[in-house]
């Protein structure tokens, strides 16, 4: 069995592309297109020097001793918070701005929770000359601060999401919009490996070059080219998707998908999907969703911008199924003291989003000699207000 997406866009019972028939040119262009471009040598070339001269890929391999010697494991850290933009976001963007070129797309449009992918979506469009426009809801423009005011340094508009619960969900909605209203010039950079196909497979692909590097870097450090358990946050998923894309369908490595509880999942305020879901249609794919009986979405909460997302891309619903992928939910309090830790025990301040990946370590128990590669999924630079507000520092 394997857990890629098949021609058609699923992963087991999860995927395929839900879409109004205004938006079916748009999609079945790129569709049809997509993985003849990404084969083209030129492109290839191109996508591979912008990830090395302007993301600064290789990213770092990075054994966390001290953390290592507290847990009683050796915890690796694949340190994407070191790339240009502070995130694993650029990996995605840089190829979908590409691929927006070669369809002769001259305007771009993202959405945006924590910021993060609005910045690295803000950054190739200014790299590329192409106008952006980024939907962010009200409530993350109020907590994310920082990275709206480097999306309008780099050139772009962002619009804000006034509808339902203000952050990630109802963003995409009017990013949707904006794609049915402007079918002929406009590309949409999904940040996340969800979507109509092929969004979330080539998302994942995109962000494959994560797993790429660790099996390389383990090599070198370990021998050998695979951890025991691989570790990511999961909110849509795709720096998940990324971290565990050459590892899928390699039954030796154990997947842990780490979800927001929030303030806990039997309290009405968390989006851990795995636990509280159903199957779904949202944003164009079937997959796992918070949602009442009568399916009306449920508004998701996490403290986490990132992660507040009321379902789970395609490929993570189909892991959480199928019993591959092993989920953890972590609330915000634990997900903050993780955040906390890492800092002081390592120098490195993270983003809450991969806070709540490093806080299964609590819990979680794993054997002395056991390989865990941790995917640091952004940098605490946007987070840092929260951090202040949390710990009153």
């Amino acid at each position: 069995m394997s857990y890629q997406a098949d021609e058609k866009g699923y992963y087991g019972d999860f995927g395929g592309a839900y879409i109004p028939e205004m938006l079916y040119p748009n999609v079945e262009e790129l569709r049809s297109k997509y993985l003849k471009i990404m084969m083209e040598p030129s492109f290839k070339k191109e996508y591979d020097q912008l990830l090395k001269d302007y993301v600064g890929r290789p990213t770092p391999l990075y054994f966390a001793e001290r953390l290592s010697k507290k847990h009683k494991t050796k915890i690796y850290l694949k340190r994407e918070d070191l790339c240009h933009t502070g995130a694993h976001k650029v990996n995605n963007t840089i190829g979908q701005i590409l691929m927006a070129k070669r369809l002769g797309k001259n305007r771009i449009i993202a959405e945006t929770g924590a910021g993060q992918h609005g910045v690295a979506t803000a950054t190739v469009c200014a790299l590329m000359g192409i106008k952006c426009i980024v939907y962010m809801g009200a409530v993350d423009i109020k907590r994310q601060a920082p990275n709206v005011a480097r999306m309008k340094m780099l050139g772009a508009e962002v619009r804000p999401a006034m509808s339902g619960s203000r952050t990630l969900k109802d963003a995409t909605n009017e990013a949707i919009r904006d794609w049915i209203n402007n079918p002929v010039d406009t590309h949409y950079i999904i940040g996340s490996a969800i979507g109509p196909h092929p969004y979330p497979d080539m998302v994942a692909r995109f962000q494959s070059i994560i797993s790429e590097e660790i099996q390389s870097q383990l090599q070198e450090k370990e021998g050998r080219d695979h951890p025991d358990f691989i570790v990511a946050c999961v909110g849509g998923g795709s720096n998940a998707a990324g971290a565990y894309y050459h590892y899928l369908d390699n039954p030796d490595v154990g997947i842990i998908a780490v979800e927001a509880a929030g303030k806990g999942t039997e309290s009405g305020e968390s989006a851990a999907t795995s636990v509280l879901g159903q199957e779904g249609i949202i944003h164009g794919c079937k997959t796992l969703l918070m949602q009442t009986p009568d399916g009306q979405i449920t508004e998701p909460y996490s403290i986490s911008a990132g992660l507040d997302y009321p379902g789970v891309g395609p490929m993570h619903a189909n892991l959480h199924r199928s019993g591959r992928g092993e989920f953890i939910a972590i609330t915000d309090d634990q997900a903050m003291s993780a955040g906390l830790e890492l800092s002081q025990l390592e120098g490195i301040i993270p983003a809450i989003e991969t806070s709540h990946a490093l806080a299964i370590f609590e819990n979680r128990k794993f054997l002395d000699d056991d390989v865990i590669v941790v995917n640091l999924s952004g940098r605490g630079d946007k987070d840092l207000n929260t951090y202040i507000d949390y710990f009153k520092l």
